[in-house]
């Protein structure tokens, strides 16, 4: 009982802005920002996979930088605007969103919050990125189910999407019929 209530003790009250939010949560010193985002906060979107910062999956936006949140402590990031997964859906697709789930780029899906959390930074710093600058920015981020090049195709519509505004159409295959 008495680690539990130094803990208690111990927590501080930070500040976040989080998905444009205000938001005020009493923080032990050795809680990590995914902990925070997800346990205090209960914004789920944000996974953690291995806890060792190796896969990316807890990829959020700190300040208009990518950040693994579970290796980075919470008190890090007091008064700082946080972006989870959760920012980008406002009742509908956010593109990038659109073209992971057109694209076949997420089979589980775990992986694919901190994916879409590094393709939104590069997007937002570079609206037209090469293979070879896509392939930079997300190799941070490891999948194991499906191929990158699904996630490249899906980056890449994404990206033409948010740069004429217009959604991307798909035409089927010259065999396929559509009913």
């Amino acid at each position: 009982m008495e680690n539990v209530e130094t803990t208690l003790m111990n927590k501080r009250i930070l500040t976040f802005i989080v998905n444009g939010k205000k938001c005020e949560v009493a923080v032990a010193p050795n809680s990590t920002l995914a902990q925070v985002i997800r346990e205090d906060l209960n914004l789920t979107g944000t996974k953690v996979g291995c806890d060792m910062g190796t896969c990316g999956c807890c990829t959020v936006i700190a300040d208009g930088r990518p950040r693994l949140a579970c290796l980075t402590l919470a008190h890090e990031f007091e008064g700082s605007r946080i972006e989870t997964v959760e920012s980008l859906n406002d009742k509908t697709m956010h593109p990038i969103q659109r073209a992971w789930a057109e694209c076949g780029g997420s089979q589980c899906g775990y992986c694919t919050p901190g994916f879409i959390m590094t393709t939104k930074h590069l997007l937002d710093h570079n609206p037209n990125p090469s293979r070879e600058e896509m392939k930079e920015a997300l190799a941070g981020n490891l999948c194991r189910c499906t191929g990158f090049v699904k996630i490249y195709d899906a980056v890449e519509r994404a990206a033409k999407e948010l740069r004429t505004g217009a959604p991307v159409v798909v035409s089927p295959a010259p065999d396929e019929v559509r009913v």
